[in-house]
């Protein structure tokens, strides 16, 4: 990451890592952090399947796991690769021919746990089907699901206990000389798996796979995910991500965007800077804003704008934004372009008026990025 003299302390000085390629995506060695999340439709449902998929890219999402428990799902599974606008991970627990057949089938990774896929001899044979159709493989360790022997050395999940289980299921991989793998070292609590992936972090040069697994509904699981992988990314951990919520996938990867862009990692569409609800406000904040992330949701260009309800934090927040509003009372309030005075606007036509500034501007930034693009 491009050091920032002026402002050192936003600097995340991210661990270095070895590429590997899930599909058409870069996961480590510098390259951006990716969002991925899971499909809960039925796999064999293979219309409903590739829908969710769609509106999961159509949120940013770069990768997206469907699990295959079957032989229908492995099946239904080719269709779905050959289809899907963004890498499949086939999701693969207890029998190892599920791994094959989606190795077969197109899948561009295979997340296989190493307290569930089988002995040495059949990660042999599911490595063989990654090297013949060029999947690379997630190692998946989860706290919930540790070997038996792990669990009476140590007596219950622990971060040293999964790590174990990672480092031993690196080394089976790299005795059959397979090395296109990345790591997860997951557990629903935030302190195993913070010190986990701390842990792991300084034993494998492997790309790390991040998630706080089974976080909780939308609101609960936000917050703990936001706070587990905040911290881990903060620190320079972490090369791709999953939030896991009890929620739509689209919500997974809207999550795991917000967390990449508030510590500057990824930059994606609009970030709506507002204030909190107060009696300064000259105009109804709540409302207003949740309309404008509907309203704007379809902008991927990177740009910021403030909504703020009154003076008092208004103009300096408009400073630092491409677009702000500032309410200033009577009915009224002052629009901002690129941090300076532009002109007044009436509350009730703001948002009209907002959504078509934004709109503009995101344009004239894309068509700027793309002749610099073009230009290089």
């Amino acid at each position: 990451m491009t050091h920032n003299p002026i402002r050192p302390w936003r600097n995340i000085e991210r661990r270095v890592s070895r590429q590997i390629r899930v599909g058409k995506v870069l996961v480590g060695g510098g390259a951006p952090i990716s969002v991925q999340t899971m499909t809960n439709t039925l796999t064999t449902d293979v219309a409903a399947t590739l829908e969710q998929i769609r509106r999961c890219a159509i949120a940013g999402a770069d990768i997206v796991r469907v699990s295959t428990p079957d032989e229908e799902s492995t099946r239904a599974l080719r269709e779905i690769c050959a289809e899907s606008p963004v890498p499949i991970v086939a999701d693969i627990h207890f029998h190892y021919k599920r791994a094959i057949e989606a190795a077969q089938a197109g899948a561009a990774c295979l997340r296989i746990n190493p307290g569930n896929i089988g002995d040495a001899k059949r990660v042999a044979e599911v490595v063989k089907a990654a090297k013949d159709h060029g999947c690379s493989i997630r190692i998946g360790v989860n706290a919930g699901s540790l070997e038996k022997h792990l669990l009476d050395k140590y007596g219950e999940p622990c971060p040293d206990a999964m790590v174990e289980s990672g480092l031993d299921h690196i080394k089976l991989l790299q005795d059959n000389d397979f090395h296109e793998y990345k790591i997860s070292v997951k557990a629903s609590d935030v302190f195993m798996a913070a010190a986990a992936y701390q842990q792991l972090a300084g034993a494998t040069d492997a790309p790390i796979h991040l998630g706080i697994t089974e976080a909780g509904g939308l609101t609960s699981g936000t917050v703990k995910s936001a706070v587990g992988l905040g911290m881990l990314l903060w620190g320079g951990i972490g090369d791709t991500i999953r939030v896991s919520l009890s929620a739509d996938p689209v919500e997974e990867v809207k999550v795991g965007f917000e967390i990449l862009k508030s510590l500057g990692l990824r930059h994606r569409g609009v970030t709506i800077i507002s204030c909190p609800s107060c009696a300064r406000q000259g105009f109804d904040v709540i409302k207003t804003v949740a309309a404008l992330e509907d309203r704007l949701s379809h902008i991927t260009t990177s740009m910021s704008l403030s909504i703020i309800g009154c003076v008092v934090n208004g103009p300096g927040e408009a400073l630092m934004t491409d677009i702000g509003f500032t309410g200033g009372g009577a009915g009224k309030g002052m629009i901002y372009m690129a941090g300076k005075q532009s002109h007044t606007m009436g509350n009730d036509g703001m948002i009209e008026h907002i959504v078509e500034l934004v709109e503009a501007k995101a344009a004239e930034l894309a068509k700027a990025e793309a002749e610099k693009a073009a230009a290089e």
